[in-house]
């Protein structure tokens, strides 16, 4: 799968802890910010937040180790399609209280397959159950998988995340009992990806 946009590279946005466990992502470099997630946007360490311009090359903006959560705060209170932004100036808030919050929500409307141990979308897009159309998938029933193992991908915007096992939410090993979406099916944040089992 190829994105089609000229990317230069890819740059780790500063991590830094704010109030309440909350984690502000800094710009790494003065640029123009571009593609800002919207309020809600679950992330996690890997993936793609948005792109940074710098002298007219674009870098893809990747969320470090150790920061995850929802975007609960932009700055100005709203999304600008290219903004200025200076290095070291914040970026986005993410809470992981709210990745929480979010998953309970979608689990409750999602009869039973929200219902047992699972492993959830972490943001919306295009599920994508193999990197390429003749390779092999990278995860199937019965599997046991441990966490920091990719599972997915999921694109958003032509950009093609990484989805990661782990979180709070899952045991560091388990089994694998059901695939729930089929390949090229759009999910939500928070719909069960893996429906599992304690391994």
């Amino acid at each position: 799968m190829i994105d089609g946009r000229r990317f230069v590279g890819e740059l780790a946005l500063i991590a830094r802890a704010a109030e309440n466990g909350r984690t502000e992502l800094l710009a790494p470099r003065p640029g123009y910010f571009r593609a800002a997630p919207q309020e809600g946007a679950l992330f996690a360490p890997g993936m793609v937040l948005g792109e940074l311009e710098v002298l007219g090359a674009r870098f893809r903006l990747i969320v470090p180790a150790g920061a995850q959560g929802a975007v609960v705060a932009l700055p100005e209170g709203r999304r600008i399609a290219r903004r200025a932004v200076q290095h070291g100036e914040r970026l986005v808030t993410l809470d992981p209280a709210a990745v929480v919050g979010a998953s309970a929500s979608a689990a409750e409307q999602r009869g039973a397959a929200g219902a047992g141990l699972a492993f959830r979308a972490p943001m919306s897009g295009r599920y994508y159950a193999k990197p390429g159309p003749d390779a092999e998938p990278f995860v199937k029933v019965g599997d046991v998988i441990e966490t920091g193992r990719t599972i997915a991908l999921l694109e958003v915007m032509k950009t093609f995340n990484r989805v990661q096992y782990g979180g709070a939410s899952v045991p560091e090993r388990a089994k694998i009992v059901a695939i729930v979406p089929k390949d090229g099916d759009d999910v939500n944040g928070g719909d069960p990806i893996l429906a599992l089992e304690p391994a």
